[in-house]
């Protein structure tokens, strides 16, 4: 009898057992299945109402206060205007940040220029903004930083009559490869260039993964680099470069004021 009863009781805790065990690894697939859900859907990074998800910085001012109303959403787009900073921009750049830090992934924003350019701007601020990536934290921005170390999709809009093409690849600390040679310069045009004059809504997509970037503007590829690094000679950059590696595979994205009013309609990811 008491040899049927440990039989039993041993019984109904292995019965048990299998039963937990089939219920983590249920738990883990699905986690997995959500997971893979995430990776290959796209995502938008803006709701349409509210900034929701999103960190501003402007020189001058701390992380978070968006001085004269910088950045706002009005009637579903996201817009950058200058009209609370008087007759003098004073060079108070800055940039809106999205609060999650990223490494693989296409990024795709659709943006129009509008109106005139912020009185007090300095010329080459005409029709100009960029999409930033790969950048340094928000939080370890200086006050009077203009700028964050980053790459940066340059964003021109012609003036109605010039070549002025939209895509440049600048690179803010850091250095990049093209066709496996390491490039310095600041700003490099890119390989397709095109030029969108008026306030046309514009597509442009990032494409990250494994140390490739390609730059696309309405669904053509316009440039393909690689394998960005910071640059141990720039003062800021140099204080991100962790055990010696200056290799840099991920960063934070953001949007630029840079004196020209500019729309943002959509803001979407995939990640890989």
């Amino acid at each position: 009898m008491i040899r049927f009863a440990i039989s039993l009781f041993l019984c109904i805790l292995f019965t048990i057992s299998c039963g937990e065990k089939k219920k983590d690894i249920k738990n883990e697939n699905s986690a997995s299945i959500e997971q893979k859900k995430e990776t290959g859907k796209w995502k938008s990074l803006f709701n349409g109402t509210d900034l929701s998800g999103w960190n501003m910085k402007i020189v001058g001012h701390p992380l978070g206060e968006n001085y004269g109303n910088t950045f706002r959403v009005e009637n579903g787009i996201l817009s950058i205007r200058y009209d609370a900073y008087g007759d003098n921009f004073d060079n108070r750049f800055g940039a809106l940040y999205f609060n999650d830090i990223l490494s693989n992934y296409r990024l795709k924003v659709e943006y129009r220029f509008v109106g005139e350019t912020a009185p007090g701007a300095p010329e080459w601020g005409f029709r100009d903004s960029g999409v930033q990536f790969h950048g340094q934290p928000p939080a370890s921005l200086k006050l009077d930083q203009a700028f964050p170390v980053s790459l940066e999709y340059n964003l021109h809009g012609g003036n109605g009559t010039d070549e002025r093409p939209v895509g440049e690849i600048c690179a803010n600390g850091m250095f990049i490869e093209i066709d496996g040679e390491k490039n310095t310069s600041y700003c490099t045009p890119p390989t397709v260039k095109r030029t969108f004059h008026g306030d046309q809504w514009v597509t442009l997509e990032i494409d990250v993964k494994d140390g490739k970037i390609t730059h696309y503007v309405n669904g053509e590829e316009i440039l393909t680099y690689s394998n960005p690094v910071y640059d141990p000679e720039n003062d800021i950059a140099k204080t991100l470069i962790e055990n010696g590696d200056v290799s840099v595979k991920e960063g934070y994205i953001s949007l630029q004021s840079n004196s020209h009013p500019i729309d943002f309609r959509k803001i979407e990811l995939l990640k890989y």
